[in-house]
């Protein structure tokens, strides 16, 4: 059955989700979405959104239906789908499998717990000098460290051009989103991004036996094109620096509004694992991105999507929906979401989750063995981006 539009009105609303407020406080807007049915309209972008926990997962579960290749890809406008073509990203099976697989073989767990060690002794430092200043960036001085001084070094990038990453991975993101102000200005930033990684992504360049140099040998291989190298080490990039560094901030942050949780984890540093799924629930990294219908679907209570429609899907409104989680905007580090879709789901699971927890929970143990309180000095800020979500600054005291 075909929808009306008078049947389509009932579910429609002119909520701009890329308006700079409902970016910077987009979870009373969330809940408008989901009390409006099992998905809304959203008229200024002619696209549908999903926002409970159960359409959501089932949608990231069903790549046929749900597709990340139909229409262009997940990104919210064609000149960022065609840059990203090639990436596991705006792929589904059968096609997904050969670029998957390079970043499965790069971030097997095994492969990854080589590093553990490191990551774990790095983290000890950072708070251990933390410590003895008291007063810090929970963002600059906390929350970048272990993706800059280790994450770079496991993918082989060089030296040079490091100082520059985390713009570019800023950037990366606003270009995923529709065609406003943000995304026309992240432009020359993705296209220096582009430039240098096809300049550096060759055996001299990356270090022998780094991630990076794992998807070159593959691409020598044949197992995927080499033009396609350059966009996988941005996605595992953007990935593994601008996400991971926003949840460990935001999970900083929540401690700080919350001491109680705090002392939880201080008196009981088993927790930190519940603790860090419960921060990426609470404040998902990415937001949302989009797939397309392949075919009519019927998702009951009068919601009808036609084929060939852009579907949204937010991991974030999910992640907070009371349908499936009681009382889902109270912090509680012992409630151990471990079914939240923060990483999505699915086929398009984030192959970077084993690493981005290991780096989480190595620092909140650190943390958690050495720290009594953690509280807020000034007022967190926190820059609009078209899919993630994430502080700038985070000024807090430790003792």
């Amino acid at each position: 059955m075909t929808m009306t539009l008078s049947d389509r009105a009932r579910f429609e609303t002119d909520l701009d989700l890329w308006d700079d407020e409902v970016l910077l406080n987009p979870y009373p807007h969330y809940k408008m979405l989901r009390d409006k049915g099992p998905a809304a309209y959203l008229t200024k972008y002619d696209m549908w959104i999903l926002t409970r926990y159960d359409q959501v997962k089932n949608a990231l579960a069903d790549w046929e239906t749900f597709s990340s290749a139909h229409l262009g890809g997940i990104a919210f406008n064609q000149a960022c789908n065609e840059a990203w073509t090639g990436s596991t990203l705006v792929t589904d099976p059968p096609a997904h499998a050969a670029p998957r697989k390079v970043f499965d073989d790069a971030l097997r767990p095994r492969f990854v717990r080589k590093a553990l060690g490191d990551i774990e002794s790095r983290a000890r430092v950072v708070v251990d000098q933390l410590l003895e200043r008291k007063t810090f960036d929970g963002v600059i001085d906390f929350a970048r460290d272990l993706p800059m001084h280790i994450v770079m070094d496991l993918v082989g990038w060089p030296e040079d051009g490091r100082d520059k990453i985390l713009e570019w991975a800023e950037g990366s993101f606003n270009s995923a989103g529709p065609e406003n102000q943000r995304m026309l200005d992240s432009l020359p930033k993705v296209a220096q991004a582009f430039q240098y990684l096809q300049e550096i992504a060759n055996e001299e360049n990356l270090i022998p036996g780094s991630f990076g140099s794992i998807i070159l040998d593959a691409a020598n291989r044949g197992e995927l094109p080499k033009e396609n190298v350059p966009i996988m080490l941005a996605g595992y990039l953007n990935a593994a620096l601008d996400t991971t560094i926003n949840a460990v901030g935001s999970l900083l942050m929540l401690f700080a509004q919350n001491p109680d949780q705090w002392k939880l984890v201080h008196e009981d540093p088993t927790l930190v694992p519940s603790a860090f799924l419960e921060g990426v629930r609470m404040e998902s990294p990415a937001q949302f991105f989009s797939r397309a219908t392949t075919r009519e679907v019927d998702l009951g209570e009068g919601v009808i999507i036609a084929a060939d429609s852009k579907v949204i899907h937010s991991y974030a409104a999910a992640n907070r929906d009371e349908r499936h989680y009681p009382d889902p905007d109270k912090f509680d580090v012992r409630r151990n979401p471990t079914d939240n879709l923060a990483f999505d789901f699915g086929t398009h699971a984030c192959p970077g989750r084993t690493l981005a927890t290991m780096e989480a929970q190595a620092l909140f143990t650190a943390l958690a063995e050495r720290v009594t309180t953690i509280e807020l000095v000034g007022e967190p800020t926190r820059v609009p981006n078209n899919i993630t979500r994430g502080l700038s600054t985070l000024p807090v005291r430790i003792s």
